[in-house]
């Protein structure tokens, strides 16, 4: 049961590394369109979506830790 929980986190992270990933891909059109490096960056940080990326990372980082534990140890 406890592995269970652990991969529907894993998959709830991955869902919002996509997300995030892809918003983040997405606002990349605003830099043909006349905005710089630093702009951007400081931009995204104000966009959730964009912060989805990391926070779907860090789930996904925890879930796989604790799913290759060998609960018998």
């Amino acid at each position: 049961m406890v592995q269970l929980i652990q991969w529907f986190i894993f998959l709830i992270g991955f869902g919002f590394t996509v997300t995030g990933g892809t918003s983040l891909i997405g606002y990349m059109n605003l830099l043909p369109a006349g905005m710089s490096w630093q702009e951007y960056v400081i931009f995204i940080q104000s966009r959730m979506e964009c912060w989805l990326f990391l926070i779907g990372l860090l789930l996904m980082l925890l879930s796989t830790l604790k799913i290759g534990r060998n609960p018998c140890q």
